[in-house]
């Protein structure tokens, strides 16, 4: 575990994409299995365990702390992870000494504000933070970072001698794993306790965010798996057609990579493919373009999935639907399996139809994330797929062939199907980048009819294009609609997480409207992104200078029609919502500038997005 700790602890510093790669081919070459499959399953999201909630880990360190301490501390660190790995007491007794005055052992290095919060809790001479941030990345045995140390210095020392301070030694990677795999509910507290107990900040804090699965280290699952294949010299493409395939602790994989074994094969009948993503489309792209060499569809307001059906062994067929993410999401559609009844792997658009009628995602979302399916729930909502493309046809692999041949491999595969719930995502007639960004501006005059209403803009497919994971550049292209625009008043902010954690990220913001003690501001909708960096400096300062009130995590910032802050808002949609006090929901919020020009009186009132709303309907 310590070894992985170290690994994690020099990431969330290296802002280096190609030393982050360094790093982590290293830690694999070096690592013995299982460690090694352990730590890639780790990184890419491939490791879940059930029982371990953040609410059990804020109930643990409020047994061996003041709850109102860590309260505070937590509000200023920002991370659940780093707050208990600082705060933590082996036995729930040296905290306590600490606070009294007793010596207590001196925090490792840790991170961030979080390392400022430690030194002042076990140094006499600092009452509070210094307001700087500490970051000092602990190198990994056997590489050296910048002036960091060289192989076989202290910190490999630091890392052996600190197995001989536990006692019992800390865990491993592999023990970790395979322990909260069959641990029960009952027996987790105990168990972590004990490994808290027996690793160090750095040791804690990774065990922490493995446990609760919130890594947020700046590592891709793509970036992991491009680590792996350079440890054997081979294409992470092909490690991306195996994957879903495989699982930890990758066994035959890392044989494989390392000319131990023979390449693995997926046996899975229906297995998922590595999604391709696509672009999005800028003004100048347009002139290294030609329109011949594209294909144009819709871009349909769904969720993007993958049907999958295939026969096992016994010649059994096996329908699976999963997510873009891979996530086996077929238990929540049972209505649309029993349509999947032939041997191939479509890529689409989940929707649902209505009446003959694509209904928008504000509809649809009636059908996420259901636990229980009710017979009601099918019938008001039904299921329905759109394809646009197909990566498997019976037993053979679409996926190296040119977009227009899939394409007219999915119309007869389709065709084959006969089945209501599934259809061809059409296509649209263009010549010229004129003609098709006229079709993006009015869907409905452009065959979309009475479906434009679900179409967020145009996607744009090279005819020759094979399919491939990941975000190839050139191949795929997405040009949204123009997005809807107003002005909103910052009402209340809050801490983001990760490495947004030191700052107020998290902003709600609302609109005017007339109340009973006349105008006041009613909240419209949430945004964290849009905004740089540089402006995500800008508001931090304005909500730490003009916070008002405070409601645990959240601040009450000024919101006065001469005081406050003006956000530029863009959104794709709007929908009906009883659930908002405003009574609308926003489709894709972001914050997309900050008028500081603008005082927040002259924002926009509720009555705007009321007309925006009626004209959709209209539509």
């Amino acid at each position: 575990m310590n070894r992985f700790a170290e690994l994690l602890d020099r990431l969330a510093y290296e802002p280096g994409r190609n030393n982050k790669l360094r790093l982590i081919t290293a830690y694999f070459r070096d690592t013995p299995d299982p460690d090694r499959g352990y730590a890639l399953a780790a990184l890419t999201g491939a490791l879940s365990f059930k029982h371990a909630k953040p609410g059990l880990i804020r109930d643990m360190i409020m047994d061996r702390t003041d709850p109102v301490l860590f309260g505070l501390s937590y509000d200023y660190v920002g991370d659940l992870s780093e707050t208990v790995a600082l705060m933590w007491s082996k036995g729930g007794g040296d905290y306590c000494e600490s606070l009294l005055g007793h010596p207590s052992p001196q925090p490792s290095t840790a991170r961030g504000e979080g390392a400022q919060l430690s030194a002042a809790l076990s140094s006499p001479d600092k009452s509070k933070a210094t307001g700087k941030t500490l970051s000092v990345p602990s190198p990994l045995g056997g590489e050296s970072q910048g002036e960091g140390h060289p192989a076989g210095s202290a910190s490999d020392d630091r890392l052996r001698t600190s197995n001989l301070h536990n006692n019992p030694p800390p865990p491993t990677l592999s023990e970790v794993v395979t322990t909260l795999r069959t641990l029960g509910k009952t027996d987790l507290p105990k168990q972590l306790a004990r490994w808290l107990d027996e690793l160090d900040e750095t040791g804690r804090w990774a065990l922490l965010k493995l446990v609760t699965g919130a890594m947020r280290i700046g590592i891709s699952a793509r970036l992991a798996k491009t680590a792996a294949a350079a440890l054997g010299n081979k294409d992470p493409h092909e490690i991306e057609l195996m994957w879903p395939g495989l699982a930890p602790p990758y066994l035959e994989l890392f044989a494989w990579l390392e000319g131990r074994g023979d390449k693995p094969v997926n046996r899975d009948p229906a297995p998922f493919r590595p999604v391709m993503l696509a672009h999005a489309i800028e003004d100048a792209d347009f002139a290294t373009l030609d329109p011949a060499d594209f294909i144009a569809e819709w871009k349909w307001d769904g969720i993007r999935v993958q049907a999958v059906a295939g026969r096992d062994e016994r010649g059994h067929m096996q329908a699976r639907l999963y997510s873009r993410t891979g996530e086996d999401i077929t238990k929540s559609f049972p209505d649309l399996v029993p349509s999947l009844h032939l041997p191939g792997a479509i890529d689409g658009e989940l929707l649902v139809l209505r009446e003959g009628r694509v209904q928008t995602f504000n509809v649809l979302q009636q059908r996420l994330n259901r636990k229980v399916v009710s017979p009601k729930l099918m019938k008001d909502f039904p299921i329905h797929l759109r394809a646009y493309d197909l990566l498997g046809d019976d037993e053979n692999d679409l996926r190296e062939l040119p977009f227009v041949e899939r394409r007219a491999h999915l119309e007869a595969f389709v065709k084959k199907l006969r089945d209501p719930r599934i259809d061809l995502s059409p296509t649209i007639a263009f010549d010229s980048w004129d003609v098709l960004m006229a079709a993006r501006a009015n869907p409905a005059n452009a065959g979309a009819g009475e479906d434009a209403d679900a179409v967020e803009g145009v996607m744009l497919k090279r005819r020759d294009a094979p399919y491939l994971p990941g975000r190839p550049k050139g191949q795929w292209w997405k040009w949204k609609r123009d997005p809807h625009i107003i002005d909103a008043v910052l009402m209340y902010a809050q801490r983001g997480h990760g490495k947004r954690s030191s700052y107020y990220s998290d902003y709600t913001f609302g609109v005017w409207t007339s109340g009973e003690d006349g105008e006041q501001l009613v909240p419209v909708g949430k945004a964290y992104f849009g905004f740089t960096d540089e402006e995500l400096l800008q508001i931090d300062r304005f909500v730490r200078r003009n916070t008002t009130e405070k409601f645990g995590p959240v601040r009450h910032v000024v919101h006065e029609p001469d005081q406050g802050l003006v956000l530029e808002v863009a959104f794709e949609g709007l929908a009906r919502s009883p659930r908002h006090k405003s009574g609308v929901a926003m489709r894709f919020p972001r914050i997309s500038r900050l008028r500081w020009d603008k005082p927040p009186r002259e924002a926009d009132r509720l009555e705007t997005l009321e007309r925006m709303l009626k004209d959709v309907t209209a539509n």
